[in-house]
């Protein structure tokens, strides 16, 4: 197969750049290992706090599809690539069909928008079925409609783990709580609550409860989140009914041939127990330890990488046209740091507008990637969740070490 573009990942981001590109007269195709494509959007379910209203993820997904095929963009789904060749040759093969033959795509650029994955955290016991992570959870809940399980402990607080428990209630899952990791050296801040409350302190004016809201203005000093944490209720606070503990640990998962208990213990403002550990009946455990960028296929290329904490990982070095420094290589989406599925969807535009141009696809205006590059820039300041409070700060530094490399070549 040859094309002009090939994009790998088939969630916004990757979709909304074929769009872009396809509407534009050009010839891209879209890889993804999924059996449906629109990538994480296919899970999301989300209330704004202001209308009241529910964003349906595989809603916009669909309408995302439908306009990418209705520009001949075209669509490779449970289909995954494997190797990167400059040139660009991409190497994919089949994903349920193990002895089927791979074949090549030929293209004049590629766009990496692989998303992201999750951070494995042991627990003792993580290994009995019925334990899995947050992100399984999500998908079988809200994409496949089947409940992980009865009644449910979920180890990890974050924003990804709270909207997730919140599905799995509306699904009809007794969440037990939300309890925080234990320390080791995989945790780190996740499991001290006053360091825990500094990556949350973005979210508290959209929770649910007038409380919580109020409490959030503690969270802006560390001496504040110390504060917090040291008078935060031993029973923990209820967010959509479902009890978010600070002062409690997830230390351990216990049973025969399956899950039956989770260990559980108190804790103080540092993350260290506090008293005897004690159990609770559960029949599922979800573990959430965060996300990082899925760059892998970027390691084949020679485009150089920077390790950002605000970006959660290392991602590809690239400018704000969504360029890396391997000739005709491309990022957009969660590979260049973690963010919400509109600040994907924007960041696409930017880098179908980029790609348009490099390839000489349509007539694409400097002050067209200008305005798109702007919108990134709104998209990220109005997001309703941020991954992490330093985001803005960390793309900052990315184009100073972007600036820096340039120079140096």
């Amino acid at each position: 197969m040859k094309v002009e573009v090939a994009i790998i990942g088939g969630g916004p981001a990757g979709l909304t750049a074929a769009r872009e590109i396809g509407e534009r007269g050009g010839s891209a195709v879209v890889i993804d290992d999924h059996p449906k494509p629109g990538g994480k959007l296919l899970g999301q379910l989300h209330e704004e706090l202001v209308s009241g209203t529910w964003r349906k993820g595989y809603e916009q997904a669909e309408q995302l599809v439908q306009r990418a095929l209705a520009a001949n963009v075209k669509i490779l789904s449970g289909k995954q690539v494997w190797a990167l060749e400059k040139g660009w040759n991409v190497f994919v093969s089949d994903v349920h069909q193990q002895y089927s033959n791979g074949f090549v795509i030929e293209a004049e650029a590629v766009l990496l928008a692989t998303g992201a994955v999750e951070k494995p955290v042991p627990i003792p016991g993580w290994t009995l079925p019925g334990v899995m992570s947050i992100g399984a959870a999500q998908v079988l809940t809200n994409v496949y409609r089947i409940k992980p399980g009865q009644k449910a402990a979920i180890a990890g607080i974050d924003i990804l783990s709270l909207s997730i428990a919140r599905a799995m209630k509306l699904a009809g899952v007794d969440v037990i709580g939300l309890f925080m990791l234990s320390k080791n050296e995989f945790t780190k801040e996740a499991a001290v609550p006053y360091q825990l409350m500094d990556s949350l302190k973005s979210f508290t004016h959209h929770a649910p409860s007038p409380l919580l809201r109020m409490g959030g203005h503690l969270l802006k000093t560390e001496n504040g989140r110390k504060i917090a944490s040291v008078l935060y209720p031993p029973w923990g606070f209820k967010v959509w009914g479902i009890p978010v503990h600070f002062r409690r640990s997830l230390i351990g998962i216990e049973g025969k041939n399956e899950v039956e208990q989770a260990v559980l213990t108190k804790i103080d403002f540092k993350g260290d127990a506090v008293g005897l550990p004690y159990k609770e009946s559960v029949d599922v455990v979800c573990i959430s330890g965060g996300l990082s960028p899925l760059y892998e296929l970027a390691v084949n290329t020679d485009c150089s990488f920077a390790y950002l904490d605000g970006l959660n990982g290392m991602v590809p070095l690239h400018d704000e046209t969504m360029e890396t420094n391997a000739a005709g290589l491309f990022v957009a989406g969660n590979i260049t740091g973690i963010e919400g599925a509109k600040v994907a969807m924007a960041q696409g535009v930017v880098a179908g507008k980029t790609i348009c141009r490099k390839v000489g696809i349509g007539r694409v205006q400097e002050q067209e990637i200008i305005k798109a590059i702007d919108d990134v820039k709104r998209a990220r300041r109005e997001a309703d969740i941020q991954f992490h409070p330093f985001i803005s700060e960390a793309r900052d530094e990315l184009q100073k070490l972007w600036q820096e490399a340039v120079l140096k070549t």
